[in-house]
């Protein structure tokens, strides 16, 4: 706080030089003013103010702080009371002079203690803070003298609300509380056990229609995917075709005439049952000899022409064997493919597993796994509900680690197969420690770091030992202490104002 008020006096002093006067000496009567820090559940208040002296003004630069996003409050207005030793003395302002900045002019008549209340009232905000123990002084000596014997303040990392309000930045109290010891492994999202499938051509042939899918695209079990067209037959056989078609149906019209001949001897009486149910089979045969012969020469067609559906035409027709989605497309309209080729690569990506290796060093530790979360950059951590579906007991003998995998429902998560992610494996509770955020450790040079809000512009660095970690939390051992306000986001602004030799500027209104 000096070290703004000196900054200020340097600036006029330079000014005044610039001028070519001499400098003005600074006053015995010029105070170093006085600063309050609060939080409540929905603001941050940080006010400066000259001390308080009888039927003289003083300005109040009251900063206001949303604390559901650290973002400065823009509108409203702001009452100061000074409550006790008679009627409330009361002072407004309808509004900020800057935003998250309400300037207030105070000027009591009658001194003695106060309770100093600082209310906001907002459409969508309304909050009030309760400063006890404030002294308004009865004449400017006295209060010159109160401010001398007033206990130097040390000077912390200063981060200004202006910077604070134009940032990514905020704060959370320290908690204490049991986490899990865990261990961070490796692992790559990966099918289930037949939750991936692969359509394949089952003969040489040429598609001929294909379906318009692409990767990604979702596919029902038993859907149509692609038509295959078997290779055509040679030109020179169709003179072979014709002829079995022709000897096909005269065995048809034969066989018609010897089935009727059955049926008048039969029911003359002159021939037994057993000859008319013969010649009805020979008929059967002879008819069926007759499509297979059509049918080839229908296939034979189609295959110049390579248009045709259905069955009769002799095409394969291709389906999903599982529900999921199209991993890879190989197949083409029209491309010709051997038997064998893989034509459509299908994948289940509701239902997948996570697959970690366990360093060989941590495998007994790991075996007390009780819960896991995923880790994956840019998201929050993942719980996994339930416990590993397998966990090895072979040592890979070229890695020197053990499989793990955890079987999660990724309809709603929607992680792609393949993606690699960390599996944190949780044990069993520890002894209740501080927690913080793990964005609001900073490493300097090896050894890491917290900042701790010791007023609404100033940070203190502390050094911390670290413990385990839990999802988004890690413990620390030492350095912080239960309900201590630790910079969540933004750490690395402050530890970069920390690193500063200039003293900020400062654009408050006083």
């Amino acid at each position: 706080m000096a070290l703004r008020w000196l900054w200020l006096v340097m600036l006029a002093a330079m000014a005044g030089a610039c001028g070519g006067t001499e400098p003005v000496a600074s006053t015995d009567t010029e105070m170093d003013p006085l600063d309050v820090t609060q939080w409540t559940d929905k603001t941050e208040l940080f006010a400066e103010y000259p001390p308080l002296v009888v039927g003289q003004t003083s300005r109040f630069a009251i900063h206001l702080t949303d604390i559901r996003n650290f973002k400065a409050v823009t509108s409203g207005q702001v009452e100061v009371q000074l409550q006790g030793g008679g009627a409330p003395e009361t002072f407004r302002v309808d509004g900020p002079s800057r935003p998250g900045i309400f300037g207030v002019e105070v000027k009591p008549s009658r001194p003695g203690p106060r309770v100093l209340v600082i209310a906001l009232k907002s459409a969508g905000l309304t909050d009030e803070h309760r400063i006890p123990d404030v002294t308004v002084h009865a004449d400017q000596p006295t209060a010159q003298k109160a401010v001398a014997g007033a206990p130097e303040e040390a000077e912390g990392i200063s981060f200004l609300k202006e910077q604070q309000w134009a940032l990514d930045f905020g704060t959370v109290l320290a908690e204490q509380r049991a986490i899990r010891e865990s261990i961070r492994v490796p692992a790559t999202i990966a099918a289930r056990p037949g939750g991936a499938a692969q359509v394949v051509a089952p003969i040489d042939g040429r598609l001929i229609q294909v379906a318009a899918l692409a990767p990604g695209s979702a596919v029902t079990q038993g859907q149509e995917l692609a038509r295959l067209l078997p290779p055509p037959t040679s030109p020179a056989d169709l003179p072979q075709l014709e002829q079995a078609r022709a000897e096909a149906a005269a065995s048809v019209n034969l066989a018609v005439r010897d089935r009727e001949r059955a049926e008048r001897l039969v029911a003359a009486g002159a021939s037994p049952q057993k000859r008319l149910e013969e010649a009805r089979a020979a008929e059967a045969q002879a008819a069926a000899r007759q499509r297979a012969a059509d049918a080839q020469i229908a296939q034979y067609n189609v295959a110049r022409s390579g248009s045709g559906t259905g069955a009769a035409s002799g095409l394969f027709v291709l389906r999903a064997p599982i529900a999921g989605v199209v991993a890879s497309r190989q197949a083409t309209t029209g491309a010709n493919v051997t038997a064998g080729s893989t034509l459509f690569d299908i994948a289940d990506v509701s239902q997948v597993h996570v697959a970690g290796r366990i360093p060989e060093a941590e495998a007994t530790q790991a075996s007390r796994t009780a819960a896991a979360e995923i880790e994956v950059a840019g998201r929050e951590s993942i719980p996994i509900p339930g416990r590993a579906t397998t966990l090895g007991r072979v040592l890979d003998p070229e890695t020197r680690t053990l499989p793990i995998v955890f079987a999660f429902d990724n309809r709603t998560l929607r992680l792609p197969l393949g993606q690699s992610v960390f599996l944190r494996l949780l044990m069993e509770n520890t002894a209740a420690h501080v927690v913080v955020p793990v964005a609001a450790v900073v490493d300097a040079a090896g050894r890491p770091i917290v900042f701790v809000q010791t007023g609404g512009e100033s940070f203190e660095r502390r050094p911390v030992t670290l413990g385990v970690r839990q999802a988004d939390v890690v413990q620390v051992l030492e350095g912080v202490k239960p309900g201590e306000r630790i910079v969540s986001k933004g750490a690395h602004l402050v530890r970069l104002a920390s690193l500063s030799t200039q003293v900020p500027a400062h654009g408050h209104v006083h």
